[in-house]
């Protein structure tokens, strides 16, 4: 059944069978549920510019083969101060090493090219047109890793510089990081 979206400004991208009544619901695949059948490896989406306020992306990112084409198009689509919610496995995490479609590895500096007042944005302006401003990254943990049922998202400062140093050294302690990102355009405030 088709149903007006004409008048939705959240967006849920790779959606598979997350159907959310308040958002658009996109996917490459037509299955129930999906409003907008793209395939997001090719460029430009058929989707209107501006339009967003919110986009979430949920463990899509990893299987998508070019990164920066892809974070150029949620820019795009956002409205000026719209947010963007990406979720992708952490690097060296058996979520990430289990999946054989997963292309593309995340660690929590990954997205920091599109945020100008990051180190990386301000030495490789030249890598996007792009701007986020990243308003927060979460670690996903899990509780019961054995059941993968139970999990915690930690945004606090200090646990994640440790969680973030044991997880260098040792695999599957992140298992997924989550960024909120600001689009940066003329008018936009952050």
């Amino acid at each position: 059944m088709n149903r007006d979206i004409s008048s939705l400004t959240k967006i849920n991208i790779g959606c598979g069978n997350d159907i959310r009544e308040d958002f658009v619901n996109l996917d490459s695949a037509a299955i129930e549920g999906v409003d907008v059948v793209c395939d997001v490896t090719q460029f430009p989406w058929s989707l209107a510019s501006d339009k967003f306020t919110l986009v979430e992306m949920i463990n899509v990112l990893e299987h998508l083969p070019d990164t920066i084409k892809t974070m150029e198009e949620i820019w795009r689509i956002l409205a000026p101060g719209g947010k963007a919610v990406i979720r992708v496995p952490y690097w060296n995490s058996l979520n990430w090493a289990g999946d054989p479609t997963h292309i593309k590895r995340f660690s929590q500096f990954s997205l920091n090219f599109f945020d100008p007042t990051t180190k990386q944005g301000k030495e490789r302006p030249y890598y996007s047109t792009a701007r986020f401003h990243i308003a927060q990254v979460g670690y996903w943990l899990p509780l019961a890793p054995a059941q993968e049922k139970y999990w915690v998202k930690v945004t606090n400062p200090f646990p994640k510089r440790v969680l973030a140093f044991f997880a260098r050294y040792f695999c599957n302690i992140i298992w997924a990081l989550e960024f909120e990102l600001v689009a940066i355009k003329n008018s936009s405030p952050h």
